[in-house]
This record gives C-alpha cells, sequence and structure tokens, in this order.
C-alpha cells in the first residue's frame, strides 16, 4: 500500500501541450490562494526557476485550470494562466492555443467527458476570451492515447493528432478584429496593423525594425535597440487596442514578417513580449494569418496567399511552420482550424 499523500499535495497532471508546458488542474483541487500557490510551484520569481515545476521559459510556465462546463453548447471550460519567470505575476490577459491542445485529452482523463470509440470531440469554453474551440481527441477503445503519427514543428518525434477549430474569435480580447478600425496604423513611426483574432498582436515589417526576419531568436534578444523599440511600440499598441497599460501584461504580442522562405505564406518572428518565441502560438498564428488577407496592411505586401473560400496559410517562425486552414466569407474570416498535438508528462501531486 503506497504512503498517503501529504495534505498540502495538490493532483496535477503536467502535460505538453503543441509547443507549450505545464501544470492542468482541476479548478476544484486548487486552493484559495491560487496565484500564490502558482507561483511556489513554478518557482517564480527566478530566472531559473531552481525552486519550482517551470523550466526558465515563459512557454513552459503556464497553466491550465479546467472544470465540467453549465455553458450551453459547452463541455468544459477552460482558463489559462500565464505565470511569469522572473516576476510574481500570475496573469489571465491573454488565451494559449498551445496548451489548448492538452485541455481535452486532460477533461476525458479526469472524467469530465466521456470517451468515444475511437474519436471524442469536446467542446471547450475558453474563459479568457469567452470563445469556443473544438477539439477532436483520439480515443480508441474509448482511452485517450497520446501516440500517433502526426508531427509539428518545434516539437520532437510524432503524436496522435489534435485538430482544433476556432469559431467566432475576432475581437475576443479587444473587442474587435481591428480595434482601431484601420488595417495599419503607424506607432513611433512604423507601420502597423494591431489585430485580434484570439491572440492580441502587433504585425509589422521585419524590414521597417531594421532586421531580415531570418535571425535566430537569441540574437533578436540580443538587439538591445530593437527589444526597447518594439517595447515603445507595444506600451503605446496596448490602449489602441482597448487593453489599457500593458506594462505588465504578456500581451500584445510583436509579430515582424517578412517574405516566406520554405514555401510558406510569410516568415515571422514573435516577442511574447519581451522574449523571442522559437516558434509562434496558435492564436498568435491565426492572428498573423488573418493579418496577410488585409490587403491594406502590411503583412499583405509580402505574404503568399491563394485564392479562394478555404484558405492554407502556412506561418514560417524559427522552428518550422504553422498551417491555418481559414474560412473566409464575404471576405471576413469566418472560423480558422490547426493541427497541435499533446503529451502526458505525468499524474500526480505537486507540492508548494
Amino acid at each position: 500500500m503506497s504512503d498517503p499523500v501529504p495534505q498540502e499535495g495538490v493532483r496535477c497532471m503536467w502535460m505538453r501541450g503543441g509547443t507549450s508546458k505545464g501544470g492542468y488542474f482541476l479548478a476544484e483541487d486548487l486552493p484559495e490562494d491560487r496565484d500564490a500557490f502558482l507561483l511556489r510551484v513554478m518557482g517564480s520569481p527566478d530566472r531559473r526557476q531552481i525552486d519550482g515545476m517551470g523550466g526558465a521559459d515563459p512557454l513552459t510556465s503556464k497553466v491550465a485550470v479546467v472544470r465540467r462546463s453549465e455553458r450551453p453548447g459547452a463541455d468544459i471550460d477552460y482558463l489559462f494562466l500565464q505565470v511569469f519567470v522572473e516576476e510574481p505575476i500570475v496573469t489571465d490577459a491573454q488565451n494559449c492555443g498551445n496548451i489548448l491542445a492538452g485541455v481535452g485529452p486532460f477533461a476525458i482523463e479526469r472524467g469530465l467527458v466521456e470517451a468515444g470509440d475511437g474519436q471524442t470531440e469536446v467542446r471547450i469554453f475558453m474563459e479568457n476570451t469567452g470563445q469556443i474551440a473544438t477539439a477532436k481527441i483520439a480515443t480508441p477503445g474509448r482511452r485517450v492515447t497520446y501516440a500517433g503519427e502526426a508531427r509539428i514543428d518545434g516539437v520532437p518525434g510524432t503524436s496522435a493528432a489534435v485538430p482544433i477549430t476556432f469559431a467566432e474569435t475576432a475581437g475576443s480580447s479587444c473587442g474587435a478584429l481591428l480595434p482601431t478600425g484601420h488595417a495599419a496604423d503607424v506607432i513611433e513611426g512604423i507601420e502597423c496593423t494591431l489585430i485580434d483574432n484570439g491572440m492580441p498582436c502587433v504585425v509589422m515589417l521585419a524590414s521597417d525594425l531594421g532586421i531580415e526576419g531570418t535571425e535566430r531568436p537569441d540574437e533578436l534578444e540580443a538587439d538591445n535597440e530593437l527589444r526597447t523599440k518594439l517595447e515603445a511600440i507595444r506600451l503605446k499598441a496596448g490602449p489602441m487596442m482597448n487593453l489599457g497599460d500593458v506594462s505588465k501584461k504578456s500581451v500584445p504580442k510583436m509579430t515582424m514578417v517578412s517574405r516566406p522562405r520554405a514555401g510558406g505564406a510569410i516568415s515571422t518572428r514573435t516577442f511574447i513580449p519581451h522574449r523571442c518565441h522559437d516558434a509562434i502560438g496558435v492564436l498568435g498564428a491565426v492572428s498573423v494569418a488573418t493579418a496577410c488577407l488585409l490587403p491594406e496592411g502590411p503583412a499583405a505586401k509580402l505574404a503568399v496567399v491563394p485564392d479562394g473560400g478555404e484558405q492554407l496559410i502556412s506561418v514560417e517562425h524559427p522552428t518550422g511552420e504553422m498551417s491555418v486552414i481559414a474560412t473566409v466569407r464575404d471576405g471576413v474570416v469566418t472560423d480558422a482550424a490547426v493541427l497541435r498535438t499533446a503529451r502526458k508528462l505525468f499524474d500526480g501531486y505537486v507540492f508548494a
């Protein structure tokens, strides 16, 4: 018989979702001092997060809080929390489409959703933005499997595919797809598209910032002049995007675009907002792909976009690409789908 779990232990599943990693909790399992608890769990604030589970990177310092939904049209509610690495901050100011990839499997494993035979569709209400995403989870024999042949850039090996469809995400954080009403605004002398199709983003031409757009993320992080310029733009963009003072927020994301180099639609380098992403976030890719479809915006000057009502837009990033299938009706993007994978890393108790 195993030893009983100490009272201070909290049930948790650690998972990789897409190109991110973090802790998945049932809402009912978290203590009242949730944010203080999560900071201790991750080991923040500390750039190494040596005294916690965090991996010293924003992409590995994330949390999903899940509960059974009482909303019509949804199976579960999902709240995403970003735990800062070097500051004592836990924020729900953004969504995360990568961590979202693990929410469906987690909900099934915790018994919140009954597994179907072969595949299970999980309708997820995203509390951060008030939108619903639908994920399809492989459940052969009515059990979640993480094994499969799907491959995504930024993750070694293969896993079971997790297709995710987003609908009506425009303006989910900012109130409108284009919160200023313009496809292009000029901030600090730089032409920008301020856009929110699931993730608030500022999209700019890399060349206007004095870079090629092919640099490694660590090179761009070491460019203090570039970082200072991007932050100046971001701080002014926040109020323009109805986000208020963003000095302590993780949005908007700052994406610099350049001509595609590997057969995609556009190439990107993204600050999230102060570290340069090794890839690109799921909803960030959806917002950037949508920006490519705006004829008056800077991204459209370089993007290679197919014709038709359903358009496959490959968004290139430092470690590969992310394909977004955008459905366009009457010139408006009505929904978008992406392919992600997830993997359970451990299931047990975490201590703070």
